[in-house]
């Protein structure tokens, strides 16, 4: 008994030793908070200097004096956004386009990743192999656009979704949440309750992986509206380039030949500069009031692929 109460004792002072190390603050750790608020800073500070620009006067951003704080704010860029219908459209466009891949792809990965994902499938090992090994080797941008060509999928809206919405990383993510988080005595318990293999992937499995779910919707969502390569290759079309592609024009016209094109319709009264800016910013605010609700999702999703695979 003497013993044990001094291994009881002994250990509350580690504990309490530990505790006193953990809110112990030093030097090291003043280096590295200092480090990641500079970080954040970097990332923060353009976003408000474009912010900024994008409802200032053409005269305060064309003498360079807009830094952090607009100048004689006025929203006539973002009225001639609005009066253009070219940019409208592409936004709608690109959110119908968006929901389609998300959808697609999750419908994809998961009937990919849940049969990987038991041991029960014979030749598991091989199966794997093949849908991994386009994650480390691709044929190139030639054959891609020859066989987009011989599908007749050129300048097509489905160029822009079907050859995309099978990803090898996102799969080897579910595969391994699943394998790690789904018991396989739970699916056993129901197979003797009769039940079939989609009853149990779609009454057992998807409830309890919601938030797997969540963040590859979230990977697939993200991905595909900040992606505009593929606009550039396959797509001819005005009513189908997607608006990350539309803003990639206007920036590219406007640095070779400092003027900003929009439609007639929305008379322009604002800089290049300035329009460019408050075209960044109608893009990119609806993923930043999005991706704050699920950035939990996001980054579990990212630990659950650096732990275990």
């Amino acid at each position: 008994m003497a013993k044990k109460k001094e291994e009881v004792i002994r250990g509350a002072e580690v504990a309490s030793d530990g505790n006193r190390a953990i809110n112990k603050f030093r030097i090291g750790d003043a280096v590295m908070m200092a480090i990641i608020v500079i970080l954040c800073l970097t990332c923060i500070f353009p976003f408000i200097n474009l912010a900024s620009k994008s409802i200032s006067s053409n005269t305060a951003v064309l003498a360079k004096s807009v830094y952090l704080l607009p100048k004689d704010i006025t929203f006539d860029a973002y009225v001639s956004l609005f009066k253009d219908g070219g940019m409208v459209y592409s936004m709608g466009y690109s959110v119908v386009v968006t929901l389609i891949f998300t959808l697609f792809g999750m419908i994809s990965c998961t009937c990919a990743a849940y049969p990987l994902s038991k041991k029960r499938l014979k030749g598991r090992g091989f199966l794997t192999f093949i849908l991994m090994f386009p994650m480390y080797f691709s044929a190139g941008l030639i054959p891609a656009y020859l066989l987009m060509k011989d599908l007749h999928l050129l300048d097509n809206m489905w160029v822009l979704i079907l050859p995309l919405i099978y990803s090898p990383y996102n799969m080897l993510i579910m595969k391994t949440y699943l394998q790690s988080s789904i018991p396989d005595s739970l699916e056993e318990s129901a197979f003797l309750d009769g039940a079939s293999n989609f009853q149990i992937l779609f009454k057992i499995v998807m409830p309890l992986s919601k938030p797997i779910l969540a963040t590859l919707s979230l990977f697939y969502a993200v991905g595909r509206w900040n992606a505009y390569a593929d606009n550039m290759y396959y797509i001819k079309s005005d009513n189908l380039k997607m608006i990350q592609y539309k803003l990639y024009q206007m920036v590219a016209s406007a640095m070779e030949a400092q003027t900003t094109t929009l439609s007639e319709a929305a008379a322009v009264t604002s800089t290049p500069e300035v329009l460019q800016a408050a075209a960044i910013m109608f893009v990119t605010i609806p993923i930043i009031c999005v991706y704050p609700f699920l950035q939990k999702y996001f980054v579990k999703g990212v630990m659950i692929g650096a732990v275990k695979g």
